[in-house]
């Protein structure tokens, strides 16, 4: 159980390319099929070797929250899916380019960071007006 934790962790903070290649349809090539896991259930997992796989990533926090959240946007049709998930994965952008805010030495990164933020919280404002137009309930 312990390897397939880990194996999770690093696909989540891998990203999106990594975890496409190695799932094919929820299970891991070459290993056991791993249970959909809610934030709920991720007492058991061991958060120190968590801690270490992400030592010195100040992104990671920001990058496993918007993949659980995205993996959890699972309601509606595709459109309603897809908008749902999109608007996890712009909200993931948010939440880093505010470490970047905090964080990046360079000014010409902390800049395009404030110009994402915009820009990200634009498009989330338009996909939430989408979900209310179409009688869903906003996220």
């Amino acid at each position: 159980m312990r390897y397939v934790t880990i194996a999770a962790a690093l696909m989540l903070t891998a990203g999106p390319a990594f975890a496409q290649q190695t799932m094919d349809h929820g299970k891991m090539t070459g290993m056991k099929e791993m249970p959909a896991m809610g934030h709920g259930q991720m007492s058991g997992m061991d958060h120190g070797a968590m801690a270490k796989m992400m030592a010195g990533n100040p992104y990671g926090r920001a990058e496993m929250d918007m993949h659980m959240k995205m993996m959890s946007a699972k309601q509606g049709d595709a459109s309603e899916m897809w908008t749902r998930k999109m608007i996890e994965h712009h909200r993931g952008a948010i939440a880093m380019a505010r470490v970047a805010q905090q964080e990046a030495k360079d000014p010409e990164i902390r800049q395009m960071a404030d110009m994402t933020i915009t820009k990200q919280e634009k498009d989330i404002a338009e996909m939430q007006s989408w979900l209310s137009k179409h009688g869903k309930r906003p996220q």
